[in-house]
């Protein structure tokens, strides 16, 4: 079936959006909302008709995901479903925009750090220039049962740049903890208490290791086998 033209007035606005990202813009291409609203200046909300698309596994970046874009700015990153074909464009049964209650369970309930690198709100990133900007995203978990479930979490600006299409495989992680010894049980549940994880000396001696120039990298590994003879 050949597409339509984005130009087709007899069509939907979202669908004309979808056309006009896959055809003028390209996937992984940078487009503007002043280019956006120029190319549709009969469409009021042509901008929340591209948000729309979003759940319909439409992959479009905003400023505030992807750090090397200007605030105007949006990235087309890849596309979803065909939503200009009859049917295709009914709401996934996911889709739920989040109240600013909701948004702020899921803050609380992640302690308002980023799950990903763990920087607390408002905190500064190590080059001392940026601080950090949370955001509640939404993940694609693949559950025990093989169903799919989408759920909330905390992210940064900059580890959520990109991760619209990220996802985890919750029964393969269950299967791992299943196959640790009781000793490891014991120390992950502890991490998982603590909601940090407490490095070992011998976590702390391996990152000092990692650091060393091969020669010294090289007398370490002599020394070890120098004691194990």
């Amino acid at each position: 079936m050949a597409q339509p033209s984005w130009r087709d007035t007899g069509i939907g606005s979202m669908a004309r959006a979808a056309l006009w990202l896959v055809q003028e813009v390209g996937e992984g291409n940078i487009f503007t909302k002043a280019e956006l609203r120029e190319a549709f200046p009969d469409v009021a909300q042509i901008d929340r008709r591209i948000r729309d698309l979003r759940d319909h596994d439409w992959k479009i970046s905003p400023s505030r995901e992807d750090p090397t874009l200007r605030q105007q700015e949006q990235r087309f990153v890849a596309q979803g479903a065909e939503v200009w074909i009859p049917g295709k464009s009914k709401a996934p049964k996911h889709k739920a925009s989040l109240t600013a209650a909701q948004r702020t369970k899921v803050l609380d309930e992640d302690g308002y750090l980023c799950r990903t690198c763990g920087i607390a709100v408002g905190e500064a990133y190590e080059e001392g220039i940026d601080q950090a900007v949370l955001n509640v995203a939404r993940r694609k978990v693949i559950q025990p049962s093989g169903d799919t479930a989408y759920q909330h979490i905390t992210e940064c600006k900059r580890c959520g740049a990109g991760s619209s299409g990220r996802q985890v495989d919750l029964g393969r992680v269950l299967e791992q903890v299943a196959a640790l010894s009781p000793m490891e049980q014991r120390v992950l549940a502890g991490w998982i208490a603590a909601d940090r994880r407490s490095l070992s000396p011998l976590d702390k001696l391996w990152g000092q290791y990692r650091t060393l120039p091969e020669p010294s990298r090289k007398a370490v590994a002599d020394a070890l086998d120098g004691a194990n003879d």
